[in-house]
């Protein structure tokens, strides 16, 4: 009976043996990772146990992917920056190719793909590029590229957002790492965070000419701020502004004014919850609105059913051009478009936005047209705007209306500002300073074209064509607007004409007089004796451009221009 016991027991112990020896076999001649779960093969056993459990509501997939996540959270990375190899200290001598643009200053537009959605505001932008004179059909003749993929949107839950842009980037026949190309963008992230690094795609090269820009991720002497815009903007021509009034001092109705949303929860909510305190129903109005998003009743607080009975007796246009000064925070984003509709009404704006890269700063002096607070002392606006001048006021009013009127009134002028911007980094001889940019009739007014090389210049001459070293006096004479024919002319002989004559005779320089004649009084038989050839010529129509229409009399490299007018 004791033998048949020790039977069982010994087949269990060669049984054991056996197996060990098959594992062992087995271990020696796999790989370790043959025994783990595929989809696991990067994690290391006591992470993957713990991941499994703890997130046991998630996909083999997403506990793949959020590992990799934090793993790389861990090594000091962050998918929403650009990594250094992303090219995020970008500087025009480090990341643009100058040699492009030697020849002229063009810009190549994409061919737009039919199965790619466009919003129509990307439509309109590229619409305005391609009848512009920067426009070229040719690729080589490119200084600058714009992509025809709409880059305008990057909010993941926006209808406009387009997918897939690193995949089509790498399509791009042009696009290497972005060098020379420019990107459009007036939103990034998403909710909550609605980070600005977020755009779904690495930027590399490309200069990034962006709305809401912030101080952490511009890139300086590089990327462009752009002001945010609807897509109502007008897209031709201008919209000119509504601060047309010169009246001083100007007394508006209110002294300073905001209307628009808050948000109870989230970014962007801090100042925009607090500047109830400042409102007093009389010249200081503050009101705002939680009425808003799908999900508002359940996360109203209490200040809701009041600040919307509040924000519903006042109109948001009657404020804008019955306020002085008008209170820009930062929303959501950095940016907003009250920034443009203050500006259009003759509002100053008072920006409460820290670290916003205002649109267009590398040119334009807003110090000159805007207010700059802050949001750490919010409360204490109304101790500022109440101490500036009336002249102050006046100036900084006067100022918003050059901006707007010439860089901002449209798409267009916002779109040739930006080109304008890069032009003046890349031919630096014609560069602009600031002064031109921030007074009338502004930069845009001046083209270069006729002004940077001296081929261009209509009167140069090449080599030595016997021309004299002195200069012509040309004296333009006009009828004013009510210039009729006189029946009584009087003297001539004391006149400004004949003075002009007489002074530009004195000149030791001077070769000839000119004078073209195009006003309704009758050339005078007796001119002043002086030492120089005086040739009168009438002008051949009414065009004021037959001033210029002269160039057969003029015998001298310079020329000296007068203009007089006469009325009856």
């Amino acid at each position: 009976m004791g033998r048949r016991r020790k039977y069982p027991l010994i087949s269990l112990v060669l049984l054991t043996f056996i197996l060990g020896l098959t594992l062992l076999s087995l271990w020696i001649l796999f790989p370790k990772d043959y025994f783990r779960l595929p989809e696991a093969t990067k994690l290391r056993d006591k992470e993957w146990d713990y991941m499994l459990h703890s997130l046991s509501y998630l996909s083999i997939e997403d506990v793949q992917q959020n590992y990799e996540k934090e793993k790389l959270l861990k090594d000091g990375h962050n998918e929403n920056q650009r990594p250094e190899e992303d090219f995020i200290h970008c500087q025009m001598e480090t990341c643009f190719n100058f040699n492009r643009c030697r020849d002229n200053f063009k810009v190549y537009v994409y061919s737009v793909e039919s199965a790619v959605p466009t919003s129509p505001t990307y439509e309109k932008i590229l619409n305005v590029i391609t009848s512009s004179p920067y426009y070229t059909k040719d690729p080589g003749q490119a200084c600058l590229f714009v992509l025809s993929i709409d880059t305008l949107d990057r909010d993941e839950l926006s209808r406009d957002f387009v997918r897939n842009v690193p995949s089509r980037l790498q399509k791009a026949p042009f696009w290497n790492n972005g060098e020379n190309h420019i990107i459009f963008n007036l939103y990034a992230g998403t909710w909550p965070l609605y980070n600005e690094t977020e755009l779904g795609f690495k930027v590399g090269k490309a200069i990034l000419a962006k709305a809401s820009m912030s101080v952490e991720h511009f890139r300086p002497n590089f990327d462009i701020s752009l002001p945010l815009f609807h897509g109502t903007h007008v897209e031709k021509g201008e919209d000119l502004g509504l601060g047309v009034s010169n009246e001083f001092p100007s007394y508006k109705q209110h002294l300073i004014s905001f209307k628009g949303k808050r948000y109870v929860y989230g970014i962007g909510s801090e100042t925009r919850n607090s500047v109830y305190h400042l409102h007093n129903k009389k010249d200081v109005i503050m009101v705002t609105t939680c009425k808003h998003g799908k999900n508002w009743k359940e996360m109203k607080d209490d200040r809701c059913d009041t600040d919307n009975a509040e924000y519903e007796k006042y109109d948001y246009e009657t404020l804008l051009l019955n306020s002085t000064f008008c209170l820009v925070p930062r929303g959501r984003r950095v940016g907003s478009f009250r920034f443009l509709e203050a500006l259009k009404a003759g509002c100053i704006p008072v920006l409460v936005a820290n670290g916003w890269i205002l649109p267009f700063s590398e040119v334009i002096d807003w110090k000159a047209a805007t207010i700059m607070g802050d949001e750490r002392t919010l409360l204490q606006t109304l101790d500022v705007v109440r101490s500036i001048s009336n002249l102050e006021i006046f100036t900084l009013r006067q100022q918003t209306q050059v901006i707007w009127n010439q860089y901002l009134a449209s798409m267009e002028k916002i779109i040739y500002t930006t080109f304008e911007i890069i032009r003046d980094r890349v031919e630096r001889h014609t560069w602009r300073d600031k002064n031109l940019w921030n007074s009338v009739p502004g930069a845009l007014s001046f083209d270069l074209d006729y002004a940077d090389d001296i081929k261009r210049f209509p009167f140069h001459h090449d080599g030595d064509v016997g021309l004299l070293p002195n200069f012509t006096a040309v004296i333009y004479v006009e009828s004013g607007i009510n210039g009729l024919k006189s029946s009584t002319l009087g003297s001539y002989s004391n006149s400004l004409l004949f003075r002009q004559v007489r002074n530009a005779a004195k000149s030791q320089y001077i070769s000839k007089i000119l004078i073209i004649w195009d006003s309704l009084r009758p050339i005078p038989k007796v001119w002043p004796d002086v030492k120089v050839p005086l040739t009168i010529k009438r002008s051949s129509s009414k065009s004021v451009s037959q001033r210029f229409v002269t160039s057969d009399e003029i015998e001298t490299d310079a020329v000296k221009f007068l203009s007089i007018t006469y009325s009856n």
